[in-house]
């Protein structure tokens, strides 16, 4: 048997669609996702929060999703794929600097990087590489934007593990618990995921507001 079993694929994937992705790949989906999504620069629209709050409540027994899921192999995958992930975009940047981003059209990969950009001159190294694991395409960004900034390795590596093991266990167990508590919550499932994928944006919103907030004030002061 194998250690990631995948499930049976369905006809056409949704790659935006947490509960699609699992009942396509199972556990194993979750580790490349996550890998793509904090390493790739293309990975920047992927669901990973949602993606780890929904593998984290078909971890419960009796609940009735696309596939069943083993919480340890869900752990396992998650971690995984969002350290490994994070060090390769490091890695990434550090050998292709700030000329890949400029390759993209993407707007919202570009606003990304003036976030995370943002957030290391605020925050520091060690607050921004962890904050920015709660901020939907700012952790895409802001790996490959630490390595192209020459942020140390040692230290982007520590934080960068702390980071994500704190996203990762704290979002599948947040869903493992709400499954195991509340009764047949998988026929809440979607409204459950487009909650978390709310929740997931209100960072990114906030971050928003405040830069046009300054943009404004310095706007009027000059």
């Amino acid at each position: 048997m194998s250690v990631f079993p995948l499930a049976s694929a369905p006809q056409a994937v949704n790659l935006l669609d947490a509960g699609s992705l699992l009942g396509a790949f199972g556990a194993l989906g979750i580790a490349v996702v996550l890998f793509a999504e904090t390493g790739l620069l293309v990975g920047f629209f992927l669901p990973g929060d949602s993606l780890l709050f929904t593998a984290g409540l078909l971890c419960v027994s009796g609940t009735h999703g696309p596939v069943r899921l083993s919480l340890p192999q869900v752990l396992i995958a998650a971690v995984a794929g969002a350290l490994l992930g994070a060090q390769a975009g490091y890695w990434i940047g550090r050998r292709g600097g700030r000329a890949l981003l400029a390759r993209s059209r993407a707007r919202r990969l570009h606003e990304g990087a003036a976030r995370a950009e943002e957030l290391l001159g605020r925050y520091g190294h060690a607050r921004a590489i962890v904050l920015a694991r709660f901020v939907p395409v700012v952790r895409t960004v802001l790996n490959p934007l630490a390595g192209a900034l020459n942020v140390p390795a040692r230290l982007f590596t520590l934080w960068q593990a702390v980071g994500g093991l704190v996203w990762t266990v704290g979002l599948v167990l947040a869903g493992y618990g709400l499954g195991s508590s509340v009764p047949n919550v998988d026929r809440y499932l979607l409204p459950i995921v487009a909650l978390v994928v709310v929740v997931s944006l209100v960072p990114l919103a906030a971050e928003l507001l405040r830069s046009r907030g300054r943009r404004t004030a310095e706007g009027e002061n000059s």
